[in-house]
This record gives C-alpha cells, structure tokens and sequence, in this order.
C-alpha cells in the first residue's frame, strides 16, 4: 500500500516562491510523487515502484486523493508498460471531508486502502509514503519478516537529509529484545536525547511498516485526532497497538539512505541519487 493521496503543501510553497524555473511551475500543478525524475524524467513514483518489484511485492495499491486523477490516471494507462511487469495496481480513493482543505491523515488513508480491499483480510501488508525512496533491500526486510508486526528502524544519522529536517523524523524506542516501546512524531529535543542508545544512535521512523490488517481495522477506526496537526496520524496507530499488546511489533534495524522529496530543494538530491542508483 502506497500513500498517494497528500496534497504536496510544502512542495508548492516552495515552488510558488521561486517559480522561475519549468520544474518549480510543475511542482504547482502535479502531486509531488508525479514529478519526472532521472534520464527518462519519469514520475517519482515509478522508481518506488521498480523498487517493490525487484523486492518481490507484486499486488500493488495506490492510495489516491478524490480531487486528484493524475496518479490513477497514469497507473491505468500504464499498467501493461513493460516496467510495471508483474505488478498488478488496484486503488482506493481516500476523500476529504467536507470543511476541510486536506485529507484526514495517514491513519485514515490506510483505512480507506483496507476497506477497498476486503480480500486483504487475514493477511499482512506493507505500508509506507510515496515520497519516499525505499531501497529493495528495506522493502524485502518487510516482506520477509514473520512477526506480527514490524518497522524499519533507521539510523537517524544515515538517512543523508539535513538536521533541520531529520529533527522532525519520528523517533523509536525498543526493548531489549527488539520491539518497539513507543513512537513519537514530530519529537521536542529532550524526547531526541531519551531515545539516544548508549551507541549515540537514534532510530527513526520513516513510515514504512509491515502491518496485519484484522489487528489494524479497529485500531485505525480508534485513532484520534492530533491536536494540533489535526490529523490522524499512523504513527498514532502504532502507539495504540504498542500499548494494547506487549512485543506487538519488531523493529528492523538498517542504516542506509531514505531519498525524501519534501521540498523543491530535494529534487536535485533525488535526481543525484537516482542517476546513480538506477
């Protein structure tokens, strides 16, 4: 399950404020995942894509926004194109509900894949962003694991995005035996400095989960709010299930690099990475 269905704010605040170059006058107008990257300027998404193939992930489900058909459209049309061999895209669209500008969270968007997919049930799935490059090898540490639950535990200092913006990065908090105790998104530094290990290592988050679907339904459905992001937050999801039942969910370590497309800026770092790696 792909998250596809944001509105790329940021992305377009900071496209709208340089909005000199071709790039930045796309970025205003295509859901960020849809920008073309690499030689062949092809979406974002699609090197995603090539990624959970090669990981061995084959039935595919694009989480789309109601007021936006470009990702549906594209994936429609495109599904028999040779690069796609072996997977098969199904969609779900997650709607935004009436008062408001955006959709209702990450937590939600899972909820509406979940109830598009009723023969998912009974089974286990992996969730993760569409602005995010997952390695083949993060993808198959999922797919292969056999807890109940898991999540990659980044290491903090490897992921190659600046401080500023890897202080916002959800961090994690394990047991001894390697399962996960607590999440917190968007942590103070004091919350930074008790998720510390004795290495000087903080793991961290970066959405990317293998979760059972009978476990999640209620949890999601319970899922609350945030305050002050006024979301409803998968990472909260986790917290509820973490808290419900004890060695719930495994934590993966890895240190590698995780491309992020957040903001104009990225896309130059996303396009090094890519010509380098695909």
């Amino acid at each position: 399950m792909i998250m596809a269905a944001g509105i790329s704010s940021r992305m377009r605040k900071t496209a709208a404020a340089e909005n000199s170059s071709e790039l930045a006058k796309e970025a205003q107008v295509k859901p960020k995942m849809m920008l073309g990257v690499g030689e062949d300027s092809r979406p974002f998404m699609d090197y995603l894509l090539f990624n959970a193939r090669d990981a061995g992930y084959r039935d595919v489900l694009l989480i789309v926004n109601d007021k936006d058909d470009s990702v549906r459209n594209y994936y429609t049309s495109h599904a028999a194109d040779l690069d796609f061999e072996g997977l098969i895209f199904s969609f779900a669209v997650q709607t935004v509900p009436e008062g408001r500008v955006k959709p209702l969270g990450t937590a939600d968007a899972v909820l509406s894949g979940l109830e598009a997919r009723p023969d998912w049930a009974g089974q286990k799935f992996t969730v993760c962003n569409s602005d995010n490059l997952y390695s083949v090898h993060a993808l198959s540490l999922l797919l292969e694991d056999d807890h109940s639950a898991a999540l990659v535990d980044y290491d903090r200092d490897s992921l190659g995005v600046e401080p500023e913006r890897v202080n916002a990065f959800a961090v994690i908090w394990k047991s001894d035996n390697g399962y996960l105790t607590d999440i917190v998104e968007k942590p103070c530094q004091k919350e930074v400095l008790k998720a510390t290990d004795e290495k000087g290592r903080v793991g961290v988050s970066m959405n990317i989960f293998r979760l059972d679907t009978d476990t999640m339904i209620p949890l999601l459905k319970e899922t609350p709010l945030h305050p002050e992001r006024d979301e409803k937050e998968l990472t909260e999801t986790v917290r509820l299930l973490v808290r419900e039942r004890e060695d719930s969910m495994f934590t993966v370590p890895l240190s590698e690099p995780v491309p992020d497309l957040t903001n104009l800026k990225d896309i130059s770092t996303v396009q090094s990475f890519i010509s380098l790696n695909h």
